[in-house]
Parts: C-alpha cells; sequence; structure tokens
C-alpha cells in the first residue's frame, strides 16, 4: 500500500482530473476537498472519488471549463451558479461570499445552483468556522429514500452539516446523512451475499426488506423514521425551491457513469456572533457546553477524530490502496 504525501496526492488528484478535461482552478479545488477528505479518515469522499468526476466530466455531465459566479445577491444573500462544474470551485466562491456577507450583514446566506455532488460537507462549514463564524451547509443528492407514507425513492439522503468556533481550539463539526445507513454498506452486503438489518431499506413495492439487492431497487429509509425524512425534506426545499436547482429524483444517480447534469442545489448559512450576544459570551456559553459534555468518560466531540487523523496525515501522509493508486495514475496518462 503506498504512502503519499497530501501535496504527491493533491498533484496526482489535479493532474487526472485535468486529463480528464477539468480546467486548471477545477482541477485544483477539487484535489484540495478529496485530499482533504481523505485526510480526514473519510474515503468514500476522498480520492476514490476522482476516477467517477474524470467519467463525468469525459461524458458530459459535468462541464470541465464552467466558471461559477454570482448571479443574484441582495444584502446578506447570495445564489452562485456552479455552471454544471465540478462543485467544489463554486463551494469556494459560496464560502467567500459567506465570510464577506456575514462580516457586513451579521448573516449570510449563500445557495449554489446548477452544482454536482459536493463531498464532505463538513469541509466548507470547517472554512467558515475557522473565519470565526457559525457555520451551516446543506445540499441535496439524487434520489434515494421516500417522503413520509411513499415509496419512490424522491429525495436524497441530503447530508447536513454545522461548524461552531472555540476559543482556542478546532472548531465543533457536525456532518451527517439523512439516511439511516450510507447506500455503500448496502452495496457492499449486495455483493457478498449477505443480509441486511431490518429498519435500513424498503423494496420497490414499499415492503421493509433485508435483501440488498430488493433494497437496491426500492428505496433507503431515513435516520429517525418520519422525523428524519421530514428533516431530509425541508433540506431538499432548502437546497432547491430558494436556488431553482433541480430535485433529487430529477437527478441520475451517481453510481452511475452516463446520465444528466444533475443540477443540484447547496445552500451555506454564516452567522456572526459578535451581530448578537457577542463574541465573548458566544464563547463563553460554547465551552460551558463542552466542559458539561467531557465530564462524562468515552464523550468525544463531533469532529474530533477527523481532525487528529488528518494531523496525522499532514505529518506521515496517506496510506492508499495500490489499485486505486494506479487507477489514477492511468487516468493521467490518458
Amino acid at each position: 500500500m503506498p504512502r503519499l504525501s497530501l501535496a504527491e496526492a493533491e498533484a496526482l488528484a489535479r493532474d487526472a482530473l485535468a486529463a480528464a478535461g477539468a480546467a486548471p482552478g477545477m482541477a485544483a479545488a477539487t484535489a484540495r476537498a478529496l485530499v482533504a477528505a481523505e485526510a480526514q479518515g473519510q474515503a468514500g469522499h476522498g480520492l476514490s472519488r476522482v476516477p467517477q468526476y474524470a467519467a463525468f466530466l469525459r461524458n458530459g455531465r459535468a462541464d470541465g471549463a464552467a466558471a461559477p459566479k454570482v448571479v443574484a445577491e441582495r444584502g446578506g444573500a447570495a445564489l452562485v451558479d456552479a455552471g454544471h462544474g465540478l462543485a467544489f470551485p463554486a463551494l469556494d466562491l459560496a464560502v467567500r461570499e459567506a465570510v464577506a456577507r456575514a462580516r457586513s450583514h451579521g448573516v449570510a446566506l449563500v445557495g449554489m445552483t446548477n452544482s454536482q455532488h459536493s463531498g464532505a460537507m463538513g469541509l466548507p462549514v470547517e472554512a467558515l468556522a475557522r473565519e470565526g463564524l457559525v457555520a451551516l451547509a446543506f445540499t441535496n443528492s439524487p434520489s434515494a429514500m421516500p417522503v413520509p407514507g411513499g415509496r419512490r425513492p424522491l429525495m436524497g439522503t441530503n447530508p447536513i452539516a454545522a461548524a461552531f468556533p472555540r476559543r482556542n481550539a478546532a472548531p465543533l463539526v457536525v456532518d451527517l446523512a439523512l439516511s439511516e445507513v450510507a447506500r455503500g454498506k448496502i452495496m457492499v452486503a449486495a455483493k457478498a451475499g449477505k443480509r441486511i438489518p431490518e429498519g435500513w431499506a424498503i423494496d420497490a413495492e414499499g415492503r421493509p426488506t433485508t435483501d440488498p439487492n430488493a433494497a437496491l431497487s426500492g428505496a433507503m429509509l431515513a435516520m429517525g423514521g418520519t422525523k428524519g425524512a421530514l428533516l431530509a425534506l425541508v433540506v431538499e426545499l432548502l437546497c432547491v425551491a430558494l436556488t431553482g436547482a433541480a430535485f433529487g429524483f430529477e437527478a441520475d444517480s451517481f453510481f452511475q457513469d452516463e446520465g444528466n447534469r444533475p443540477r443540484l442545489g447547496q445552500a451555506l448559512l454564516a452567522i456572526d456572533p459578535g451581530a448578537l450576544a457577542g463574541q465573548s459570551a458566544y464563547l463563553e456559553r460554547v465551552e460551558t457546553l463542552i466542559s458539561a459534555m467531557l465530564a462524562d468518560d468515552g464523550v468525544r466531540l463531533p469532529g474530533s477524530r477527523r481532525a487528529g487523523l488528518a494531523a496525522a496525515a499532514a505529518t506521515e501522509g496517506l496510506d492508499l490502496p495500490d489499485a486505486l493508486v494506479d487507477r489514477l495514475r492511468d487516468l493521467v496518462r490518458h
């Protein structure tokens, strides 16, 4: 298993994406985000995505020449059009807009439209938190879950992330999808010929199933049942109705190379604590809660494991599967 420094991994991903048709800025922004996710132990949003993104670029699902731009704005609100390109240059622009507008207005909501898979949503909120802002991020995704009472997949797993700045410490970062389990786990069970627990999915007729193949033909279930499904519905509306993006059921699956341009939506909310009770009061309240949490043995702060892995990767590099490194090198050559 080869070990690459973060710089080496980033260069390899950047070159692979550029060879597939991504403009230099898009390739660089995407590589940075994927390596950052990989370093945090989020391999599903890391370098394994490069071949998928390269396929999207080559077959037209993503526009490698797209340049994100602000297409609407008023006060603390702005809309960024990703132009059907990979999402990360648009996310970088959205973060910059959110910082500037939150500092001017106390709060900012920046939406994104005509976007793509946006990777680990903990990364943009962490970037905002390091600027001293409380941040929330939302994204929709291709349909995977039914609405309450339904059986057809209409909503995506629709991740939510939040980050809270701390005094003299890394931000508190929460990052979660709203399905009971990742679809990848169902796919692994199907390949292994194993059953899945009841409560993970339903079949095409809307019946609970422990058959992973029936689950893949049906729909995943939201965590927490109806409550989780309603929260996914809130995310779908925030990311689409406000931005003019496509709903999850209008976007073709990311698990296939061929398909339409997904036109997904994202939303970043940034809040300056100084506009409310004030920075000092905010930081005191956050640390009071964290101290109470850590008084119980075994409590691990959200995001602490990812931060520890990232710190280790910065000095030790990344151990990557041989097959993945070979695939990335092959993409660079071809």
